[in-house]
């Protein structure tokens, strides 16, 4: 009965451009496998679109992952799944969700849930049939969002008149919401950048300074992965026009040294800053030549290779011996320390100039493309030439040819080489 309930007062059919947007996303993913093969194992089984993926196409924007939702059991969709043949594997088993891979599209699929009790970072749940009562667990009005196959909204909190209006809302108490997961701050601020018409609700400013505290609760790397769906989106840059979001992040993020950049970033990085990696904005709000991006990295667990790429930006700069940019100093770079490193120095160079040095640019497209030269000599070819014995004498012999050859631009000669080995 409260299924037919929802399907009549909730779900209205959208026709025209929207539905050409499903349409598309149905052929692109081969996601209809799935929708039938729910659909199928019962004549109340359902599964819907919801959160990210039906409000992005609202918006007409790119959808870089899907979410599904369903009032069967997470039992069940793991027999729907082998019944069908559909991989998956258990993402979060306890709270409900699967991941199907179709086509090799990953689809999150979670069972409608209830909150039973959370403590500001994890919840305890039950499964329910309850579509609505599932929408009323989330956060915003505008995540709230469900669609079908064919693109007719289920929307019990009026996300899509939310989304067409700019209005960032709650759904129900927003103190409560955020009590549930603080990470829901970090959330509103990313939200709020993306799709506001309006200014910050002063009661929601109160709310959200009043509950900063529960970032403690937070793990770094869930506030790392939300701050860069932050970076990722659209509307990254009005981080730097609206005080109270850039005051917010401030607060969680104080390793942010230099985030007062994005404030007064040139052209060149206004236009580009979409198109660096996540690390390299990091390097650019953390690296100062001090002690700061030594303790971000001890904060926040990240990747050792990305770690060396941070380290060697603030060593870098924190050498005042360091040469000049010229195209034997960054072919050097490029050789011993790596092209992303490389680009990262030119262009946190790039970025932190109030004026753009085209000559930067002009190191930028240049290297894009290049790989990082290969030293011509191997040991075991000095050992038969010039027989020398495996050991410590072969390694510091090839030690010398290198340094060598790097400081003749990557050349070197047989008669150089064999004046190194007879010395």
């Amino acid at each position: 009965m409260i299924e037919i309930l929802n399907k009549i007062f909730f779900r209205s059919n959208n026709f025209g451009n929207l539905n050409i947007e499903f349409q598309e996303l149905r052929n692109k993913t081969g996601i209809e496998l799935l929708f039938r093969a729910v659909e199928g194992y019962s004549d109340s089984s359902e599964i819907r679109y919801v959160g990210g993926c039906v409000r992005k196409i609202l918006k007409n924007e790119e959808i870089n992952d899907i979410d599904l939702a369903t009032n069967l059991t997470p039992n069940q969709i793991i027999e729907v799944c082998k019944k069908e043949n559909i991989k998956f594997y258990e993402t979060g088993l306890k709270h409900g969700t699967i991941t199907v891979i179709i086509n090799n599209h990953n689809f999150e699929i979670t069972s409608l849930r209830k909150d039973l009790k959370t403590d500001g970072r994890h919840a305890e749940v039950v499964f329910t049939n309850d579509w609505k009562q599932d929408a009323s667990r989330r956060d915003f009005s505008i995540n709230s969002i469900y669609s079908d196959l064919q693109g007719n909204i289920f929307d019990p909190f009026n996300g899509k008149k939310d989304l067409e209006n700019g209005k960032i809302n709650f759904i129900g108490d927003a103190e409560k919401r955020i009590k549930e997961d603080y990470l829901r701050i970090l959330r509103y601020i990313r939200f709020f950048l993306n799709y506001s018409k309006h200014e910050h609700d002063k009661d929601i400013i109160k709310i959200i300074k009043k509950n900063l505290d529960g970032f403690s609760k937070i793990s770094s790397d869930r506030l790392l992965d939300e701050f860069k769906k932050l970076f990722s989106s659209d509307k990254f840059l009005n981080l730097a026009n609206d005080q109270f979001s850039y005051e917010i992040i401030n607060l969680i993020f104080p390793q942010f040294k230099n985030i007062h950049l994005l404030k007064k970033l040139n052209k060149f990085a206004k236009e580009n800053i979409k198109k660096v990696d996540f690390i390299f904005l990091i390097s650019l709000m953390i690296v100062d030549g001090s002690d700061n991006a030594d303790y971000f990295i001890y904060k926040f667990n990240i990747s050792k290779k990305d770690q060396k790429r941070i380290l060697f930006l603030n060593n870098y700069l924190k050498n005042k011996n360091n040469k000049s940019f010229n195209t034997k100093n960054l072919w050097k770079i490029l050789y011993f320390n790596g092209k992303e490193s490389l680009l990262d120095l030119i262009n946190y160079h790039i970025f932190t100039s109030k004026k753009v040095d085209k000559k930067l640019v002009n190191f930028i497209n240049f290297f894009k493309d290049k790989k990082a030269p290969i030293l011509p000599l191997r040991a075991i070819t000095l050992m038969s030439k010039y027989n020398i014995p495996e050991g410590k004498e072969i390694g510091l012999k090839l030690k010398k040819i290198e340094n060598k050859w790097v400081e003749n631009n990557f050349t070197i000669s047989e008669k150089e080489v064999e004046k190194i080995i007879s010395n």
